[in-house]
């Protein structure tokens, strides 16, 4: 072997050594994980659970308001507790979009949980992981599935009541915006309709559901719209609430889809999702099935709350939730 090819063997020696060492130095990217707050708070999750169950026990209602009010913080901007940050000089809130104001509920009871968490762990816990466990607890105590969390989200410094107005599904939408809606989070037809199955629980007001129940529509059983104009008049009483579902509206059951299948969904996007269109099967599939409802839902529920969370050294961990530090 001649000394140039020696030179050449050597140089190409120290050359991945010291590759391989860069790489060795290099951190890894952050990702969430179910043992997150193990080690700097193990006992966040049973806090949480314990602060959520106690809330839904004085309201059954809670359950609904809490897994909502998760949906609406993670179509926006990502799972970042964004939609608690309260008016600023330099914060617009998200509570005050159309889709949230006066509707979006349970606020205090993420609040309740924070303080209790920062008792135990000050400045670990991020609100944006609460409100994660929050709605999985949630669903829980109200017989619904349960699934595996998996933590590690940061807070925003900022929210975009923009974002708020344009990006959130709304109860006026056809199917077509309404896919698209949950395909722009990279959620899929069936994440979509399996999620619209949370309207198994809560209530809906007046105004959102008054067009369909006196429109004297094909898509909508007479007697169900009949009951429905009892709470809901033609004209006043805006803010009048009716149950999503009729039959167990504290419950968490498939019954949600077997009221659209006879027609009896509440919103127009709840209807939609069974007008011969893509999603007829589906509605059909969970209104036959219950396990495979819950079992979908809880898939999609975990994938909805990944979506684009702050990780590693992005964001911050709030003091409270409704305030930048």
């Amino acid at each position: 072997m001649d000394n140039n090819m020696k030179f050449f063997n050597t140089f190409f020696t120290l050359a991945v050594i010291s590759l391989l060492l860069l790489i060795s130095n290099v951190p890894c990217e952050a990702q969430l994980s179910p043992t997150f707050y193990d080690t700097t708070c193990p006992n966040a999750t049973t806090i949480i659970r314990t602060s959520i169950r106690r809330a839904i026990s004085a309201e059954r209602r809670m359950a609904a308001s809490l897994i909502r009010l998760h949906f609406h913080d993670c179509f926006v901007q990502g799972c970042d507790a964004s939609i608690l940050l309260d008016d600023t000089s330099t914060i617009q809130s998200e509570k005050n979009a159309l889709p949230n104001i006066n509707s979006v509920r349970g606020f205090e009871v993420i609040e309740a949980a924070k303080l209790e968490v920062e008792r135990a762990c000050p400045r670990v816990v991020s609100c944006a992981d609460i409100l994660t466990l929050a709605a999985r607890d949630s669903s829980v105590a109200v017989g619904g599935p349960s699934w595996t969390v998996r933590l590690g989200r940061r807070d925003s410094t900022i929210a975009s009541l923009t974002l708020a107005n344009s990006d959130l599904p709304g109860p006026f939408d056809n199917l077509t915006r309404l896919v698209e809606a949950f395909m722009n989070k990279s959620l899929s037809a069936r994440d979509m309709v399996a999620l619209s199955g949370g309207h198994t629980l809560g209530q809906a007001q007046c105004f959102l559901f008054r067009t369909r129940i006196y429109s004297n529509g094909t898509d909508i059983d007479p007697n169900f719209a009949s009951t429905r104009r009892r709470q809901c008049p033609q004209t006043g009483g805006d803010s009048n609430l009716a149950p999503l579902d009729l039959v167990t509206p504290n419950s968490f059951d498939n019954s949600y889809y077997r009221n659209i299948v006879q027609r009896r969904g509440l919103l127009q996007s709840d209807q939609i999702l069974l007008s011969g269109g893509s999603t007829d099967s589906i509605v059909t599939e969970y209104s036959n099935n219950p396990q495979l409802f819950a079992s979908d839902f809880a898939n999609a529920m975990i994938r909805m709350s990944e979506i684009q969370p702050l990780l590693g050294q992005n964001g911050i961990i709030r003091r409270v939730c409704s305030a930048i530090n």
